[in-house]
């Protein structure tokens, strides 16, 4: 009788144990600049993903801050993504480190573009996370290169290709993605209003198109 207990209780801890694993949900934590931090509002493209995955399978976290460049995410990397423990990261930066060199000189020169983020890659991985790297979309929606920013987007953007090339990782290519959707859906050449608001936030078309990329890549 007493062997009876003693094995009923093993079994019952190995269910427990088993039905804990089996059940703890997939943690996807998106990280990124204001892109991001407004992609967790109602018609966000990161809100448009936690409502298209199982909320008992997926537990799906924004980290965007508005101004943020690649620098600042290895900064707060610790805080806001490691001591959370994910599953997967998405590494979604870059505009700011582009667009500000114009703006307020405070941009992120390509190299140490390109440092940072693989320092980022690299620490992710130390902890057993796994990563999607995404190239940076637009700063105006202008078709054909005309964007006064297109070239060093492109540039960015390809340094992007190739770090995931590198390092063997996922990418969302938005930069290629939304090239081609302004091919065919902006035939007034309008430099906002097709995929943003302003020529780098997105619109709730911005956001669908930016969510249907992710989704299959953080399943």
């Amino acid at each position: 009788m007493k062997t009876f207990l003693k094995t009923s209780s093993l079994v019952c801890i190995c269910l427990i144990a088993l039905t804990s694993m089996t059940f703890k949900p997939k943690r996807i934590i998106f990280f990124g600049d204001s892109i991001t931090q407004q992609g967790v509002s109602k018609n966000g493209y990161v809100t448009l993903i936690k409502k298209s995955l199982d909320s008992t399978k997926y537990n799906v976290i924004g980290a965007g801050i508005g101004g943020n460049k690649v620098y600042d995410l290895y900064l707060r990397l610790e805080d806001d993504v490691l001591n959370k423990k994910p599953d997967l990261v998405v590494i979604y930066v870059g505009i700011n480190d582009v667009w500000h060199k114009q703006s307020s000189h405070t941009g992120t020169d390509y190299d140490k573009y390109l440092k940072f983020y693989q320092a980022l890659i690299n620490k992710i991985q130390g902890v057993g996370s796994k990563v999607v790297l995404v190239t940076p979309s637009v700063v105006g929606e202008k078709k054909d290169g005309t964007n006064e920013l297109d070239a060093d987007l492109n540039k960015y953007a390809e340094g992007i290709r190739q770090l995931a090339a590198k390092n063997n990782l996922p990418v969302c290519d938005l930069r290629k993605v939304f090239a081609e959707y302004e091919a065919k859906n902006n035939p007034e050449d309008k430099e906002k209003g097709v995929l943003t608001v302003d020529r780098v936030h997105l619109n709730d078309t911005g956001n669908k198109l930016v969510a249907d990329q992710l989704l299959p890549l953080v399943k």
